[in-house]
Order: C-alpha cells, then structure tokens, then sequence
C-alpha cells in the first residue's frame, strides 16, 4: 500500500499520519503538496487534521479550492479510498466528497480529550478489523467538530448503513453525557454512498501504539491495507 498524505498550509497532523502508516503499519507514505497535481500514483489518500489556511472563512472552505482537491475528488470519484480525519472531514465536505457539516462545537470550546466511540459499521473497507457495538477510544482536538445535516440526508445517512463511528459513553450508551460537541445522532463518522471515503473527527492516527493512550486506531488501518490487499489479489 502507498498512501499519499495531503498537506495544506496549517496541516498539523500530517506528520502523525505519516508515521501512522510508515512506521507503525510499515507501509509506504508520501506527502502529497497542496499546489501540485500529483497523487504519486497512491493507492490511499489521506486529507490530515490541523488549521488549512487558518481556518479562515471557516474550516475546510479554502483548501477545497487547492489544486490538489481535483486530483482527490477524481480519486474518490474512481472508487480509490480516501481517510479525510478532522480538518480533513470538514476539507471533504466542503468538497462535496461528504455530506453535511461540520459546525461549532456546541459549548463554543475547543476540546482536546481522549474520547469513547462505537463501531457502527464494520461493512466497510475502514471497519472491517472491528465488530459490531464494539467500543473504542480515540483522542479528538478540534473547536468545530458538531456534525450537522439535514433531516432527509440524515434519515438516508442512518437508513442506509453510512454512520460509520458514533461518540458514547465508557458504558456504549450514545447519549448526551457521550458527546463532545453537540453532533446530530453523537455521529463521529460517516462514509459516502460508495463507500470509499470515511470522514471522522477522532484522531485514529494518534491511537496506533499503546504508549499514546490506545492501539484502537490500528485496526482501520489494518482494515484499508486488508481491502486494498484483496482488490489488487482479485
């Protein structure tokens, strides 16, 4: 596997899922520059957490626009995966590669904290190393992180099986007391209809060895390398 991380002026997490994929997976990553047009032929794309362009107009509104956003949403429009994490969810649904938004976090804090989630889905190629109901933990950082749609598009998001990841309590419960940031439904991940681009706030890069905190990051990476193993062997 080849992965190709995305930096934007601002990112500040590139460098974790680098390492993430590199050191910890032992799989090949690249930095993939904003101006340019080259995806260095990747067979991952992965759109980081941090501050693009400040966060200016609001987070993800212009680095939607960086060249290198063409190149990605022709990747994502062919089927290749895509891991749009934190700054990277809201990057994807500015670009449209994601429905809904990311808004303010509701208590108007930004919040740097270990948090619970549960697996939702496993029948994706991001999921597929977890189980159903099973609940992990994973840091999250970020001041703009309420995910919110509309009525129509959520009752399809639920019907249909895209709610990949949901925030809860140590207990699994996905109430009010579970979630950080005021997201419809407690969702922490979605993917799109295709399935191929997961979109989340939590940080599984930074929950890939024990002496971060937690390992539960590992197994969507291990998920990706295992569908992407199974499609080149198909």
């Amino acid at each position: 596997m080849k992965a190709g991380i995305v930096r934007f002026p601002g990112s500040n997490c590139d460098e974790d899922a680098l390492r993430a994929v590199a050191d910890v997976l032992g799989q090949e990553a690249v930095y993939c520059w904003h101006k340019d047009h080259d995806l260095q032929g990747v067979d991952l794309v992965i759109l980081p957490g941090g501050f693009s362009y400040g966060d200016y107009l609001r987070p993800g509104a212009i680095a939607r626009f960086s060249p290198i956003m063409q190149e990605v949403v022709a990747f994502a429009q062919r089927g290749g995966p895509v891991l749009a994490i934190c700054n990277g969810f809201q990057i994807a649904c500015e670009a449209g590669l994601l429905p809904g938004a990311l808004l303010r976090n509701d208590h108007l804090h930004f919040i740097s904290a270990p948090t619970d989630l549960r697996v939702e889905s496993i029948a994706t190629r991001f999921t597929s190393e977890y189980h159903i109901g099973q609940v992990i933990r994973m840091p999250i950082a970020h001041g703009d992180g309420r995910y919110t749609v509309d009525a129509d598009t959520l009752a399809r998001l639920e019907g249909e099986g895209q709610v990949v990841f949901r925030y809860v309590t140590p207990d699994g419960q996905a109430t009010a007391d579970g979630n950080p940031n005021g997201s419809m439904r407690n969702i922490a991940g979605i993917v799109n209809s295709a399935g191929n681009v997961l979109g989340m706030m939590p940080h599984p890069e930074r929950a890939m060895e024990s002496a971060l905190g937690s390992t539960d990051g590992l197994p969507l990476f291990r998920s990706i390398l295992e569908s992407l193993t199974a499609g080149a062997g198909a």
